[in-house]
């Protein structure tokens, strides 16, 4: 007879006491001798406390999340050339307007705004998010708000400074955190101080920009963008303004609630600058968040930044879930990038499938097994999950401005296919510390992309593998983890059959697109568990 067998027949005799794995998981005991590593497991404690580390962030774009209350007493505030469209109306690429030095798409409205955002709370908070980042919200021209007249004042179709704090009071009652987007790289062509620069040499904006016959339309542009001149960051008196000072405008939202600080363009900031703003914001509230949109390999912005959006690992993701790169190469990127930037430093980035300067997920990915296999990942490899507003409900978009669609809540519903398996990622991603906090290990494979999640607990364990391949593979896994025991079931934790460990080695059939979540099973009943003294 099989142990299993063994064990099943004495608790059916009665020799034994009936034990559930999750009972006997809770009343281990400690033998002598084998006592825990105190500063190991402190290390994954003191992850877990930070609130940074591993947390789900759900991202919204102001205008377009939820419909204004009073949307008729806030006409005034969007005038010609600006329009204002039904909430059932989907965007659609303007024409380039050659007088705002804009495309017309970037003044189209739909009215939603801060007090809309606090009245759909209940729906992030029962998603299981940790942080709500608003893309940009200061005084601006466009919907997007990314042209900047005034950091330090709210667009007042938003709402003002005091609705920043409601908001962020509120979100805090439901214990989550609140994350700004911060411009500050460059303002808009109508802010009021870069007109004045420009039309008068001798204005106290002047040196706040850059101007000469060396520059395409007489001042730097971001990207040759008209409408966006860039901050002379090298002026003292600008990043005073931006960070250094204490009522700058990075300080001062910290001090109105705001937990931290989601930078635009923050690699054209530059290493130096980025430095300074985060150790201001820390300064400012320890503990605060940093987070910087880098697309370059992240290696070297640690410490000038928290945390990058993780634009690498996002592209890994994407191209190996349809079928653009080879699986034991992107499992080969993913542990290089693991080594050179930290665990630490990349628990705190942000790991996105699609946000508002991308094609959504579902329509990136429109194969819906490819596409899930990709969630997986995101749920599961070292970071900081970014959910882009109405991707969990399954809305489709493509290019700017198709991405930034209102939000269905129309398709917020419990039959919602996509939203029940959104909440199961995300109910796994809750229930297994590894996947929050856990170090990163790959698994010996060649045609599967497997890895493992492990603290300083064997059964906190969970190992992933997936097969991004549009062909059945069988294939023998290595798994490099010395506390998983021999011959003892692996329980699939997306509802599968469990997988056997056979001497470190998993014996693997997966269907095309096929993904495992594993962990292992602490007790198979009878009262016995090979984990009692193995922790």
């Amino acid at each position: 007879m099989t142990r299993r067998q063994l064990l099943a027949a004495a608790a059916a005799a009665g020799a034994l006491p009936a034990a559930t794995a999750q009972g006997f998981a809770t009343r281990v005991d400690t033998p002598a001798g084998n006592t825990t590593d105190t500063a190991v497991a402190g290390t994954y404690e003191r992850r877990e406390k930070d609130w940074r580390m591993g947390a789900l962030v759900y991202q919204v774009l102001v205008d377009r999340f939820a419909p204004s209350a009073n949307l008729e007493a806030k006409r005034a505030l969007y005038p010609a050339p600006k329009t204002l469209h039904p909430w059932t109306e989907n965007p659609k690429r303007g024409v380039y307007l050659e007088s705002e030095r804009l495309w017309s798409h970037e003044i189209q409205f739909w009215g939603g705004d801060l007090a809309s955002t606090r009245s759909r709370l209940d729906h992030v908070q029962s998603l299981g998010a940790d942080v709500v980042y608003l893309n940009p919200i200061h005084l601006a021209y466009t919907n997007h708000k990314y042209d900047a007249f005034d950091y330090q004042a709210v667009s007042p179709e938003f709402g003002t400074r005091a609705d920043v704090k409601a908001l962020a009071a509120d979100v805090h009652r439901r214990g989550m955190k609140l994350v700004l987007d911060g411009v500050f790289n460059h303002m808009g062509r109508n802010a009021p101080i870069f007109k004045d620069a420009m039309a008068n040499p001798q204005s106290k904006w002047r040196d706040w920009f850059y101007f000469g016959p060396q520059y395409q339309s007489g001042t730097r542009v971001w990207w040759l963008a008209e409408n966006l001149p860039e901050l002379n960051l090298e002026n003292p008196a600008v990043r005073a303004h931006v960070w250094g000072a204490k009522d700058s405008v990075v300080r001062s939202y910290l001090r109105d609630g705001v937990d931290g600080w989601r930078l635009d363009v923050a690699v054209d900031i530059g290493f130096q600058w980025l430095e300074q703003l985060t150790k201001a914001a820390h300064a400012e509230k320890p503990g605060s968040l940093v987070v910087g949109e880098i697309a370059n390999y992240p290696k070297e912005w640690f410490p000038a930044v928290d945390g990058v959006m993780n634009f690498t690992l996002r592209e890994i993701v994407l191209r190996l879930a349809d079928g653009r790169l080879p699986t034991a190469q992107a499992l080969r990127m993913v542990e290089s990038m693991v080594a050179d930037s930290g665990i630490e430093n990349l628990l705190k980035s942000w790991l996105m499938l699609d946000n508002h300067d991308t094609p959504r997920v579902a329509t990136a990915l429109p194969h819906e097994p490819s596409r899930r296999l990709a969630q997986v990942l995101q749920f599961t490899l070292p970071g900081a999950p970014n959910l882009y507003y109405g991707s969990e409900v399954g809305m489709t978009g493509g290019d700017d401005p198709e991405m930034r669609a209102p939000m269905r809540w129309d398709l917020v519903r419990d039959d919602n296919p996509t939203l029940a398996w959104t909440r199961q990622l995300i109910a796994l991603r809750k229930q297994r510390r590894a996947l929050r906090v856990g170090d990163f290990r790959s698994l010996v494979a060649e045609r599967l992309f497997a890895f493992e999640r492990h603290t300083d607990r064997a059964l906190d364990t969970v190992v992933v593998v997936a097969n991004p391949m549009d062909v059945e593979v069988r294939e023998t896994v290595m798994v490099r983890n010395a506390k998983l025991m021999n011959t003892w079931n692996m329980v699939d934790l997306l509802g599968g059959p469990p997988v056997k460990i056979k001497a470190g080695l998993f014996d693997l059939v997966l269907p095309p697109k096929g993904v495992l979540v594993l962990a292992p099973e602490a007790s198979p009943g009878g009262g016995y568990s090979a984990y009692k003294r193995v922790r």
